[in-house]
Parts: structure tokens; C-alpha cells; sequence
């Protein structure tokens, strides 16, 4: 479906850049406003470790006090492809919105494509950005941006399966700049 050029909802929804009021600590996520090309590796409990590709877009939106992503993969053509044999269409959306009382962050992530949803709370830590929450099911989560450049950072995805005494890596993404 091709969009009008003028779409009052996505008008409605973007910002320009962040809230002036908050702008300072708007750019913990802000500075990764734009597209990204990333490389996947999908580590599992038997060992095996699985390539893939994709894309993320991040944005200001709701009048630029929070950031809205948009990761998807396998990338553009290939999309419409399907994915890989073995592998899923991941296609999920992030709002986060910065809390100025806790200077914490609230996130929500959804992937409709695989009915998989998370709730976390995120905050910078020594360089890094780290995000804690709980799967569905109970089980405590970790996703962490570390490495950040203004051209690339790295993305982890890991579990706990002893209320975070240590943590199993069940996904990694390189990010490099569209």
C-alpha cells in the first residue's frame, strides 16, 4: 500500500527532534535517530549460532518526548521474499519515553509477527545503555546497547535463568549506519 503524501496520522506522530525541555537527556536514545544495517547472530541453548540481516529506523515522535524504532529483518527486498528457511520475519516496534523523576527510560517492544512482547526500564550505565525487564513467562531479561560511535554500536539480548546471577546471550546485532 503506498501512502498519500499527506498522512495526518504519521504527521501526527513524528517530531522534528526532541522536547527542548528534556533534550539533554532525550539524546541517551536520540543519538541513534536515523537507519541502521545490522548484521544478526541468533545464539541457542544447543550451541549452533545462526546469521542473518536487517534493518532498524529509529525517530522522534509524540512531540519528541519519546523515540520510536522500527527493526525488521531480513531487510528491504528480501522482505518481500519471506525470510530464510529456519528463520522468523521479525518485524517489531519500540517506544521509548524518558521518565525525568527517575531518569529512567520505559520501553515497550512488541512483535506482532511473533506475538512476542517486553516491558523494560532502561538507563545509561558506564558508557552503555542497559535495559531490564522480564519475558513473558517470568524469566529476568537483559538488552544492552554497548560499543556506541556515532557510526556503529552493538546490540546484546540475553536471559537469565538464576534471577540474573548470570546471563546467557541469545541474540547480538552490529549496527553500522545506512
Amino acid at each position: 500500500m503506498k501512502l498519500p503524501a499527506s498522512n495526518p496520522f504519521l504527521e501526527a506522530l513524528h517530531a522534528a527532534g526532541p522536547d527542548p525541555q528534556h533534550a539533554e537527556a532525550l539524546q541517551l536514545y536520540g543519538r541513534f535517530v536515523g537507519s541502521w544495517n545490522l548484521e544478526l547472530s541468533d545464539y541457542f541453548a544447543d550451541g549452533a549460532i545462526d546469521q542473518s540481516e536487517g534493518e532498524w529506523h529509529f525517530g522522534w515522535v509524540l512531540q519528541g518526548r519519546a523515540i520510536q524504532d522500527v527493526w525488521i529483518a531480513p531487510p528491504g527486498p528480501r522482505r518481500n521474499q519471506g525470510p530464510p528457511a529456519g528463520y522468523p520475519l521479525r518485524y517489531g516496534t519500540t517506544i521509548r519515553m524518558y521518565q525525568p523523576q527517575t531518569q529512567t527510560w520505559r520501553i515497550n517492544w512488541i512483535d506482532p509477527a511473533l506475538g512476542f512482547w517486553v516491558t523494560q526500564v532502561g538507563r545509561a550505565d558506564d558508557g552503555c545503555i542497559v535495559q531490564l525487564g522480564q519475558t513473558v513467562e517470568g524469566t529476568p531479561m537483559r538488552w544492552s546497547f554497548r560499543d556506541i560511535t556515532p557510526r556503529s554500536f552493538r546490540w546484546l539480548g540475553e536471559v537469565s535463568d538464576d534471577d540474573g546471577a548470570s546471563w546467557h546471550l541469545q541474540l547480538e546485532m552490529r549496527a553500522r549506519r545506512a
